[in-house]
């Protein structure tokens, strides 16, 4: 498939000439390290500040070794609001030289000609990468973005709490032992505060809800090789089954408002307003530490996988994030220096450090036996994703899983909501945004 690489990146007009670009203006790129003047501006996400700001400053002081006269300027996003700033930049003069993409949002970006094309030979344990990042930064046979880190859920708990209401802090193995656990720590919990809930799951949390789906063998969008296109596969009879299941537990064991999504659900365990949660390795210490952490709980915070339906551990989405430089950048090939020091070796020691699973194979093979990653680390290769398609990223904008999730708490039966959502999806998924 020939693809032109020009862009409409969020507004109709807003074009990104990948041949007006390149990875310098003109002999930048060929002068001496110590004579370079440029700036280079980095965009990370909230975690890297909160999570390992020490690698954040090491690579910085490491790259200015090479590069004194190089201002390297780190600005940290936020989730909620990042892609509409960044797709704002793209259309002025005013961007990132280097971007963090979650990595259900770097197809559309590759599509779109927004992101500069790398060479993975230079770059620390290529040849390992995770392939759920791997798959995310490549199109045909061509690499745009380098695997940052990987992400899997699984359920981080309140020791004191679960041993409360079951007389054991370690979490049971079984969905039926789990649930019934869980209804023992309820009844703990009331006693004392009818808004704290035991198993704490957002209605609008949809990587939570499609593990679910994913758990009875269901999936979001399926690709027909005769047609040449995605369908949503929500309304499938193992979806279903899936997204019932979920907004079961969501009523059942939800005592707070159950209309709200994931974003904060590490400051309702910090709070003491939840004994489990699911979420990233990394949010069980976002509990106890940090500007909204809770230090009292220090300790009494674990990570285990959680167990699901049928008998099996709760598949768990392969998230992370992936790094890449901005094609409309001059500095392309100080962009692309940083992010190798960024991503080598040691920079996924630090991940490993913090509990955040690294960029490949290789350094998250150790991680398989220690006790704090074993469940998240071996719950990579049997993980889901969403699909790789080119309207996917129109679809997270538009909420249509959180809205399908809504649709069904509020009452909706789970076939027309379903149904509705993969209309809204088969008119988008199949188009470059």
């Amino acid at each position: 498939m020939k693809r032109k690489l020009i862009a409409a990146i969020g507004v109709a007009g807003m074009l990104v000439s990948v041949a007006a670009c390149g990875s310098g203006d003109g002999d930048s790129s060929s002068q001496k390290p110590a004579d370079r003047k440029e700036n280079l501006t980095v965009w990370l996400m909230g975690e890297a500040q909160s999570t390992w700001p020490e690698l954040v400053k090491d690579v910085n002081a490491e790259f200015n070794k090479k590069y004194p006269g190089v201002k390297v300027s780190v600005q940290y996003q936020q989730w909620a609001d990042k892609v509409k700033k960044l797709d704002t930049s793209l259309g002025g003069d005013k961007f990132p030289d280097v971007v963090e993409l979650g990595n259900t949002e770097t197809m559309q970006y590759i599509l779109n000609g927004a992101l500069g094309e790398i060479d993975p030979k230079k770059y620390e344990n290529s040849d390992t990468w995770i392939k759920g990042l791997k798959d995310t930064c490549t199109f045909e046979g061509k690499t745009y973005c380098v695997p940052y880190y990987a992400s899997a859920r699984l359920a981080v708990y309140n020791k004191d709490m679960l041993k409360a209401g079951t007389g054991s802090d370690v979490l049971p193995q079984t969905e039926a032992e789990f649930l019934a656990a869980m209804d023992k720590v309820d009844a703990e919990l009331g006693k004392k505060d009818k808004r704290a809930s035991s198993l704490y799951f957002p209605g609008r949390y949809w990587y939570a809800a499609m593990s679910y789906v994913a758990a009875y063998g269901g999936k979001i969008a399926t690709y027909d090789e005769g047609a040449k296109e995605w369908k949503g596969s929500l309304s499938s009879p193992e979806s279903q089954k899936g997204l019932e299941h979920y907004v079961n537990l969501v009523k059942k064991y939800n005592k707070a408002d159950q209309t709200k999504d994931e974003q904060d659900h590490a400051n309702v365990m910090a709070n003491e307003k939840a004994a489990v949660i699911y979420g990233q390795a990394w949010e069980a210490g976002s509990v106890t530490t940090g500007e909204n952490g809770n230090p009292k709980l220090e300790g009494k915070i674990a990570t285990a996988g959680i167990p699901g339906p049928e008998g099996k551990a709760l598949p768990s989405f392969i998230g992370g994030s992936d790094l890449a430089t901005i094609s409309k950048s001059k500095v392309q090939d100080l962009g692309q220096e940083w992010i190798a020091l960024f991503t080598n070796a040691k920079g996924g020691d630090v991940l490993a450090s913090k509990n955040v699973l690294p960029n490949n194979e290789k350094q998250l093979e150790p991680l398989k036996t220690k006790p704090e990653t074993a469940a998240i680390a071996n719950a990579v290769p049997d993980a889901w994703f969403t699909p790789i398609a080119p309207g996917w990223a129109s679809i997270e904008k538009e909420e249509i899983l959180e809205n399908l999730l809504l649709e069904i708490l509020k009452g909706s039966s789970v076939a027309d909501a379903s149904k509705k959502a993969d209309d809204k999806i088969n008119a988008l998924i199949n188009k470059k945004a």
